[in-house]
């Protein structure tokens, strides 16, 4: 008899209020190796429902990790960063900031809270998907992600 284990996707949050950059992330994880399901919210609001699985967003998958903009309206990424590290039912999710800043002050600030690392996107559209490739090959193939 033998048993056959469907594997889940890998759920991953993307916090982006840039249309563009979201969809380059979606076009750098389509050719994935790995099954990933990607949501995406617009604001640090939006993130926290998701999050907290409030609203319209009662019924969605736990993320296995979050990809998040520190520069974001209605809540910025530091607060989302510092209420999910700050959250008992969340702060085991890693959280990778993905974000234009090169400012070192927002380096310290994420390290400061918690973040599992923090990457600045590169205006390059080739370097953009090499670096979103980079992040799913080393965080969905290497990392052991924890369970929810």
């Amino acid at each position: 008899m033998s048993t056959i284990t469907a594997i889940m996707p890998i759920e991953v949050l993307l916090v982006e209020d840039n249309p563009g950059d979201a969809q380059l992330t979606r076009i750098a994880l389509e050719d994935s190796k790995i099954s990933i399901h990607l949501n995406v919210v617009e604001d640090g609001v939006e993130a926290m429902a998701f999050l907290r699985k409030q609203g319209k967003y009662a019924k969605v998958l736990h993320p296995d990790i979050v990809l998040l903009d520190f520069n974001l309206p209605r809540k910025d990424g530091r607060e989302v960063l510092a209420e999910i590290k700050g959250d008992e039912n969340l702060k085991r999710i890693p959280v990778v900031v993905l974000t234009t800043s090169q400012a070192e002050e927002d380096i310290l600030k994420a390290y400061n809270l918690s973040a599992n690392c923090y990457i600045t996107k590169p205006v390059d559209f080739d370097q953009f998907v090499k670096i979103v490739q980079s992040i799913e090959n080393f965080w969905f193939a290497i990392v052991k992600l924890p369970p929810e």
